[in-house]
Formats: structure tokens, C-alpha cells, sequence
């Protein structure tokens, strides 16, 4: 019986350089500072944490008040540098941060004690499983309430305040509660640097009291913020190669997939060069979309399985041989454990491991550094390539529409993939939106986020403002389904006040489609709201805002052309009214085969 491939990692992607050198290796992220001594005014907790912010390469920081964190944010605003941005609620904070990461390498939130910080926890414990750096800094209890017998506000009533610090140590890599100036600055700058390192959040508490206090430790400019570089094991990188060369260069036609951790293990140059010299046909799994460049000469497109790019599932499944570059198998991405792949014909190339068929397995070896040297040995072979070139057909273009007949998404996406180029990003919500962006074909330079693994619906709206807010030179086109819209609307505000010009398309369709897919009830179906009145309400004539409600093709046309001709500098909205049964056919097999995995009955005890 074949070993299958389908659950072998349930962790998740990646993020963007942190900070860092594209190598992952020394990260001096600012010129050297003199180390100036400083005035007591600027010798303060508040202003170290600024400053260090800013030197790991965050400019701005997603922030919702509370009087816990109030005198930090003061000495945050004082930071030059630092730009502060207020949000509407803490887990749009926490997914402006996740976005901002996803650009920048690294990104940051402040909110207030409980019950600020367990509203932020969804956020970042999708951060997490995204393996983005995120430093979620939390405004905590007055220094000497600890160790006493006092209840607090904005606890659940009990004289113990690490019920926040429990529910955070499962989602961040570090955790500090700095409730003492004399170990701050070293508190800090662990967990900072853990966060860097580990490529995943952490958690800062800063007592209320001490944040104005200046300090001796505090008293110059921080040195330059660096990372010692992580090296492979040379023994075991040499040894690898030579066995993943053997495996490779004995298959009749073998491909490469890249997966979501080519991010983290910033490995993405080192798989194109790879693609080049082996001429092995390419493909990404649907997380890694937008990691590996869609115009080289030999890419197929996204590996989904049974919902893959047209012809891409025969080529990779009938390969006597796969090298997975950072994959991630959960029941999402191998569409309810049904990819028909083979584990003794694959090689699996993880951050800092790589394992042969079944086997043997090697450690302390980075991806980088694998996959640079397995191409100097490497065989050029394009069978596989051949073959897909011989049996491909294009797809056909959606059916022409009539005039005044209802707008189909197939028509819609058509339209979206006409306006892409090197100066936008997309980014995708939950929901049949991953189906039809997943489609799209991404020009050079062009972004493309999603959040696959947490799947948390609503994420999109911050990512968007945090994106944006990281990249203002690219146009970002949010395409968001009505459902997640209505969980995280409000921060639409927050894209006004900071001038931003994305453009978004609310999908109107009435509900869940996605969870319509998987499992059908009443419980899909949601109040419709006036959407682009909403919007309008939201501007309130403060700032530039330019919102359109399309029925129909040709409203959308002229919709389009309005917001990249005369409104390209304000923030628009476009709702799109779609029928509630139009999906993409990607999403009617997925769902049917993740709501049979969903379904399967206990085992037998």
C-alpha cells in the first residue's frame, strides 16, 4: 500500500526578510547610530522600545488605546521615526501588523491589558501560523500590583494577572513581562531578537508605571540591531546534495513544487536558480503563490490537487520524482488528504531539514544553502515540461455577457486580471476569493497574500491596511467576500485616515459561500447590508473615497476605469452583486472533498 503524502506538516508558511539580509545572514537593519548620550527626557523605556522598532525596520505601529498603555504610546508618538496608527479594534490591529510583516519582514502592535490583548490573540495566532514576526506589545499592571493580593480592571476578577501571558504562550515564540526597569532592556531586546530569529510573534508586557521613567541602561542610542548568521551543517549539506543529485538525476521526469516556507528560509532566489538550471517543470503549492515568479519559462501554475491550475495535478502526480520546497500538507492545501503523490518519489526540502523519499533525513542543513549547491549538480531535464506542453489546452474565456444580464465572478476575475502589473498586490480573503485569485496570473513584481492556514475570515481588511501601509508605492486590490467583510469593516476608516488608495471588491452574494460548499444551513445566510453606504457613511467627506455598486459588465468596465483613471489617488470601493450560487468549480470540489474529510465517522475503538 502506498505511503501518501497529505498530513505531514501541520505548521505554516513564512514570512518576508526579516529585517534581515536576503541570505538570512548578519541583519544590521539601520546605519550605525553614534552612540550619543542622551537626556533623561529620552533615557525612558517608552523611547528604547521606539527606537528599537524603528531600527528593526518598523515605521509604523498598529495601536488601539487603553489606559494601561497610554504613556507608552506618548513616548511612541515622541520617536521621529515612528508612525502611530490607530485602529478600531485590536484584531484589526493584529491583522494590520500581520499585513505590514508580510511586506516589511516585520511588523508591530500595541494594545491594552486583557482585554486588549486577548482580542488581538486571534491575530496573532494566525501571525504565527504564518510565521511572520510580529512584536505585540501590551500596556500591563502597574508594577507594584504584582505580587499582591489586588484585583485589577480589565481582569475576570481574580488577584492574578497571567491569565493574558498563559493564552500568549501558545501563539508567540518569547514571551517578556517587563515589570522592573533594571532587566528591561535585556527583556526586550531577547524577545525582539527571538521574534527576528524564530520568524514568528512575541509578547511584551510593559508595566504602565515604568514606561516615562528614565534609566541608566536606556542612556545612549541602542547599538545597531544585528543577528549572528545561522551557517548548514557543511558535512551534512554535502552529503544531502549528493543523495538528492542521485535521486534527481536517475528520474525519467521529475518536477519541483515550491511551498510556503520559501519565505521564511528566504530561499525563493535559490529555488528560481534551481528552476533555471534543471529545466524541471515548476509549480507552488496555493500558499506559496506569489513566491515564485509566474513568467519563468517553465512554470504550470498552482499544485492543488484535484482543483490545480489546468493540467499542472497530471504533470506533478505522474512524476517518478518531486523535490517540495518548503511544503505545507494540511487537509486545506491536499483538498481533504486526497493528493495523489507518493512519499518514496519525493524529496522535502524544509527551512532546516531535508528528507529523501522514506528516507534517509538531514539536519541543520538550510534550504538556501541545499538548494544552491544541489544545482550545481543537478541534470538538466524537461521531460516533464515536454510532456505538459503536449497534452495542454488552453482554457476558455468566460462566455461573453449580455447586456444587462447579471454579473458572473468568472467575469469579474477577467476584468481584475487586466488590471495587474509590477505596481499592484493582491490580496485574497477566505473564501472562494483564494479560488479566484488563485487563477489569476501575476506579472513580475506584482504581490499576492493570503492567509491559507488559519483561515481566519475577516483577515483581509487589516492585512490590506497594514499592506498598504507597508508598500504605499503599489496599488493594493482586496477582493473580499461579503460574509468576512461584516467581521472587520470598521477599519476601512482607518485606510481613509492614513490616505491610502487600494482598491477593494466586496463580493455581494448573501452569505458564506465557502461554508455553503463544505456544509450548507441556515446559519450561512447573512443580513445584507448597503455596503458602499456603509462606506460612504465611514468617509463622512473626510479624506478621498470613491465607492460604485455594479450589476452588471459594463458598469463594472466603466467602474474600473473610474478607479484607476480620474480616482487613482483615493481609496475605492466597488461592491459586486453576484448570485449566492456563483462559485468557482475549484470550490465546489474542494468543499465537497473537505466536507467528506470533515465527515469521516470515529474509527473503530
Amino acid at each position: 500500500m502506498d505511503t501518501k503524502i497529505g498530513s505531514i506538516d501541520a505548521s505554516k508558511p513564512t514570512c518576508n526578510d526579516v529585517g534581515s539580509l536576503p541570505n538570512g545572514g548578519v541583519s544590521i537593519v539601520q546605519n550605525s547610530v553614534s552612540p550619543a548620550v542622551m537626556g533623561s527626557s529620552e533615557a525612558t523605556l517608552g523611547r528604547h522600545i521606539a527606537r528599537r522598532l524603528v531600527q528593526i525596520g518598523v515605521t509604523d505601529v498598529f495601536s488601539v488605546p487603553g489606559d494601561f498603555n497610554l504613556t507608552l504610546l506618548d513616548h511612541l508618538i515622541a520617536e521621529p521615526g515612528l508612525n502611530l496608527i490607530g485602529c478600531c479594534n485590536e484584531l484589526n490591529a493584529g491583522y494590520a501588523a500581520d499585513g505590514y510583516a508580510r511586506s516589511r519582514g516585520v511588523g508591530a502592535c500595541v494594545v491594552t491589558f486583557t482585554v486588549g490583548g486577548l482580542s488581538v490573540l486571534n491575530a496573532i495566532a494566525g501571525a504565527y501560523s504564518e510565521n511572520l514576526p510580529i512584536i505585540c506589545i501590551v500596556g500591563g499592571p502597574n508594577s507594584n500590583d504584582y505580587g499582591t493580593n489586588r484585583i485589577l480592571h480589565h481582569t475576570i476578577g481574580l488577584p492574578d494577572f497571567s491569565q493574558e501571558l498563559r493564552c500568549f504562550q501558545t501563539v508567540t515564540c518569547y514571551q517578556a513581562i517587563v515589570n522592573n526597569l533594571e532587566d528591561a532592556h535585556e527583556l526586550i531586546d531577547t524577545a525582539i531578537s527571538t521574534a527576528l530569529k524564530e520568524s514568528k510573534p512575541v509578547y511584551i508586557s510593559v508595566s504602565c508605571n515604568l514606561s516615562a521613567i528614565p534609566h541608566p541602561t536606556f542612556s545612549r542610542e541602542p547599538v545597531p540591531f544585528s543577528l549572528a548568521p545561522r551557517v548548514s551543517n557543511q558535512m551534512g549539506l554535502q552529503t544531502a546534495v549528493e543523495a538528492a543529485a542521485e535521486f534527481l538525476n536517475k528520474a525519467v521526469k521529475p518536477v519541483l513544487v515550491g511551498g510556503p516556507k520559501l519565505r521564511v528560509a528566504k530561499a525563493t532566489d535559490a529555488f528560481v536558480e534551481l528552476a533555471n538550471v534543471s529545466g524541471y517543470a515548476v509549480a507552488v503549492m496555493p500558499s506559496a503563490k506569489g513566491l515564485v515568479p509566474e513568467h519563468l519559462p517553465r512554470f504550470l501554475g498552482t499544485y492543488w490537487g484535484a482543483v490545480s491550475t489546468a493540467f499542472c495535478a497530471e504533470i506533478v502526480e505522474s512524476a517518478d520524482a518531486y523535490l517540495f520546497a518548503g511544503p505545507i500538507f494540511n487537509d486545506y492545501s491536499s483538498v481533504g488528504y486526497s493528493l495523489l503523490l507518493k512519499k518514496e518519489k519525493a524529496i522535502l526540502v524544509q527551512p532546516d531539514r531535508v528528507v529523501i523519499g522514506n528516507g534517509p533525513s538531514f539536519g541543520c542543513i538550510l534550504m538556501k544553502d541545499f538548494l544552491v549547491e544541489l544545482a550545481k549538480k543537478i541534470k538538466c531535464n524537461t521531460t516533464a515540461y515536454e510532456n505538459y506542453h503536449r497534452i495542454f489546452v488552453p482554457q476558455g474565456m468566460p462566455l461573453e455577457s449580455q447586456p444587462k444580464e447579471p454579473l458572473r465572478v468568472n467575469v469579474l476575475f477577467k476584468h481584475i486580471q487586466a488590471m495587474l502589473s509590477s505596481d499592484t498586490a493582491v490580496i485574497a480573503e477566505t473564501g472562494d476569493s483564494w479560488f479566484n485569485c488563485q487563477k489569476l496570473k501575476l506579472p513580475e513584481d506584482c504581490g499576492y497574500e493570503f492567509q491559507m492556514q488559519y483561515g481566519s475570515i475577516g483577515w483581509s481588511v487589516g492585512a490590506t491596511l497594514g499592506y498598504a501601509q507597508a508598500v504605499p508605492n503599489k496599488r493594493v486590490i482586496a477582493c473580499i467576500g461579503d460574509g468576512s467583510f461584516q467581521v472587520t469593516a470598521q477599519d476601512v476608516s482607518t485606510m481613509l485616515r492614513c490616505g491610502q488608495k487600494s482598491i477593494i471588491f466586496l463580493i455581494n452574494n448573501g452569505g458564506y459561500t465557502i461554508e455553503v460548499e463544505i456544509h450548507d444551513g441556515p446559519y450561512n445566510v447573512i443580513k445584507n447590508w448597503d455596503y458602499t453606504g456603509l462606506i460612504d457613511a465611514i468617509h463622512n467627506g473626510e479624506g478621498n473615497c470613491w465607492t460604485s455598486k455594479v450589476r452588471y459588465e459594463e458598469e463594472l468596465v466603466e467602474a474600473i476605469k473610474t478607479a484607476t483613471g480620474d480616482k487613482k489617488d483615493c481609496l475605492c470601493f466597488i461592491e459586486v452583486i453576484a448570485h449566492k450560487d456563483d462559485t468557482s468549480k475549484e470550490l465546489l470540489e474542494w468543499g465537497s472533498r473537505v466536507s467528506a474529510a470533515n465527515s469521516r465517522p470515529p474509527n473503530p475503538q
